[in-house]
């Protein structure tokens, strides 16, 4: 096996402007492969991060894109491919701000909203990269999946369930597409001590009483860092996980044990 990490080409990290997306770029650029960087709306976020990574000595390239917008999906996948030659990961961390409800308060426009953004976003990325990652000789996926899955989390359904259809989907990819050395893997997150975490504490959804009770239910009595979650997308990425496909890398401290 070489010594390298990653083959020739980039990691294209949708969602990368996010406070965990821009830690999951700069670890993937540690590692020693150049990043093309997605945002939605937040470009000078974007450009931060491309800036970090160039000056490691790794090439980025910065996107506009919206994954609920197919056609804009095939046209940023065609140039992050020709900008680097090829791309060997796909992770995809983009979700839709997910608001608190019950499943009983959820109106069908928010409901709509994550499965048009979230799930049919995942499904217009997959259609984009995949027969491209076949004809470039194999690659990899890596979802940013919620440890929703392993104890659901009360008034989270906006973001749990459109992740956990997307679960289904990299399962089957992963059974499909081995012949074609393809792989994929999740991470499942966390409370992460950034981006969304972060927004949904400011506008008030998170109070003492809501910390208290998560952490009830961790192992480990702190919030996750951003960087840790780069740290395990890096490994699924990469060569050192050859034989890993798949799989789910709860990063949650211990949630749900």
């Amino acid at each position: 096996m070489s010594e390298a990490m990653f083959p020739s080409g980039a990691a294209l990290v949708i969602g990368g402007s996010g406070g965990v997306g821009q830690a999951v770029c700069m670890e993937f650029a540690k590692a020693g492969t150049d990043v093309a960087v997605t945002y939605h709306s937040k470009r000078e976020n974007a450009d931060a991060v491309a800036g970090r990574i160039r000056a490691l000595g790794r090439k980025a390239t910065v996107h506009q894109l919206t994954i609920g917008d197919a056609a804009r999906v095939d046209a940023v996948v065609e140039e992050a491919g020709a900008a680097h030659g090829r791309l060997h990961t796909v992770v995809v961390g983009a979700g839709t701000l997910a608001q608190q409800v019950l499943i009983s308060e959820m109106t069908r426009d928010q409901w709509q909203t994550v499965i048009d953004q979230d799930l049919n976003g995942f499904y217009n990325v997959v259609r984009a990269t995949l027969p491209r990652l076949k004809d470039w000789g194999g690659g990899s996926y890596v979802h940013l999946g919620s440890a929703g899955h392993l104890r659901w989390p009360d008034r989270d359904v906006m973001s749990v369930a459109p992740k956990a259809a997307i679960e289904s989907l990299i399962t089957g990819i992963a059974r499909e597409e081995g012949r074609n050395k393809i792989r994929a893997n999740t991470v499942l997150l966390g409370v992460i001590e950034a981006g969304m975490f972060l927004e949904l504490t400011r506008q008030g959804y998170f109070d003492e009483h809501w910390i208290a009770e998560v952490h009830k239910n961790l192992a480990l009595k702190r919030w996750g860092q951003p960087e840790e979650i780069g740290h395990a997308a890096v490994f699924l990425a990469s060569n050192r996980a050859l034989y890993v496909t798949g799989q789910r890398i709860a990063v949650a401290g211990g949630y749900g044990i």
